[in-house]
C-alpha cells in the first residue's frame, strides 16, 4: 500500500510540473502580431528601389523618402528654410488640414525637396510641385500617354490639368511610388494612379548641372533686359532653381538691404533677373561675363 501511494504521489507531482512548464512556455511566448502591425511593417518593407537602372542619386533619393514612411502630411510642411520636416499651415479649401499645424512632416512636394537635398546635398528642388515638375534640373520628360513603362526609379510623377501641377510623388518602380498625399494621411506607398489629371514625370539630373543656382524671396520678377524700367518676364512666387547662363553689370538695384549691378540671363525663361535674388555672391562664381 504504501509503494501504491508513492506512485500516485510521483505521478502527481510530474503532473504538476508538466503543467507549469507548458503555462510557463505559453507566457513567454510572443503576442501575435495585430493587422495594423503587419500592414505597417510590409508597407515599410515595400518602400525602396523596386527595379534597376536608377542613378546613384535618384536611389538616394528614394531610400531618404522611404524613411519617412509613417511621417505626418501636413499642408506645406517641408518648405522652410532649409529642407527637412516643418509644422503645417491651414489649407482653407481642405477642412481636413485643420490640425496640419500641430503636425510635423512634409506635404508632396516638401517631400521631394527633403528627399533630393538628402540625395545630392544643397537645395536642388526648391518650390512646390508645379516648379518642382517643370524645374531645369529635369533630365527627361515622359508623357502621360508612355505611362509608367519607360520610367525609373526617383523619377518624379505629376498630377494637374494643362501643365498646372498640384501633386507630385517619387517612383518606386513595379508601378508604386512613395507620397504625402493629403491632409489627415501619414506618407505611404501607393499604387501608380495614371488615370485622371496624370500629367507625366520627369527625371531629374544625376547631379547639380553647372551654372544652376536657387532664387529666394517671393513674387520676384525677371525682365526682358537688365533693368527694372524694361517689362516684366516671369515671376517667381518662391525659391525656384535656375540656369544661369552669364551675367553682366547693368543697372544698380537696391533691394532687400542690398545694392547690386549685377545681372543674371535666365536661358529658359529667356529673360533676365538682378543678383540680388540669387543664392550666391554678388558676382556669381563660375558664371561666365555675358558679351
Amino acid at each position: 500500500m504504501a509503494m501504491r501511494r508513492a506512485a500516485v504521489a510521483a505521478v502527481m507531482v510530474l503532473t504538476l510540473l508538466t503543467t507549469w512548464a507548458g503555462a510557463h512556455h505559453a507566457t513567454a511566448a510572443p503576442a501575435p502580431k495585430t493587422a495594423k502591425t503587419t500592414k505597417a511593417a510590409q508597407a515599410a518593407q515595400a518602400c525602396g528601389v523596386l527595379a534597376p537602372g536608377a542613378s546613384t542619386t535618384a536611389e538616394k533619393a528614394v531610400e531618404a523618402a522611404c524613411e519617412q514612411i509613417g511621417t505626418w502630411y501636413t499642408w506645406g510642411g517641408g518648405h522652410g528654410q532649409q529642407p527637412g520636416p516643418t509644422y503645417g499651415q491651414v489649407d482653407p479649401s481642405d477642412p481636413d488640414s485643420a490640425h496640419d499645424p500641430e503636425r510635423l512632416g512634409f506635404d508632396c512636394s516638401g517631400l521631394v525637396r527633403y528627399a533630393y537635398h538628402r540625395a545630392v546635398g544643397g537645395d536642388p528642388l526648391p518650390g512646390n510641385a508645379h516648379h518642382q515638375f517643370h524645374s531645369p534640373q529635369a533630365q527627361q520628360r515622359f508623357t502621360a500617354a508612355q505611362g509608367t513603362a519607360p520610367l525609373l526609379p526617383g523619377d518624379l510623377l505629376a498630377w494637374g490639368p494643362g501643365g498646372s501641377i498640384h501633386h507630385i510623388a517619387i517612383y518606386l518602380g513595379a508601378g508604386k511610388m512613395v507620397e504625402a498625399r493629403e491632409s489627415g494621411t501619414r506618407i505611404t506607398v501607393s499604387d501608380v494612379r495614371l488615370g485622371g489629371d496624370y500629367a507625366g514625370a520627369v527625371r531629374i539630373a544625376p547631379a547639380t548641372a553647372p551654372g544652376t543656382f536657387s532664387t529666394w524671396g517671393t513674387d520676384v520678377w525677371t525682365h526682358e533686359e537688365p533693368s527694372t524700367d524694361s517689362p516684366r518676364a516671369h515671376r517667381f512666387p518662391g525659391p525656384t532653381t535656375v540656369r544661369v547662363d552669364c551675367q553682366k553689370h547693368a543697372q544698380s538695384v537696391t533691394a532687400e538691404g542690398y545694392t547690386n549691378d549685377a545681372w543674371s540671363y535666365l536661358p529658359e525663361y529667356g529673360s533676365w533677373i538682378t543678383n540680388i535674388y540669387i543664392k550666391g555672391a554678388a558676382w556669381l562664381d563660375g558664371v561666365p561675363t555675358c558679351p
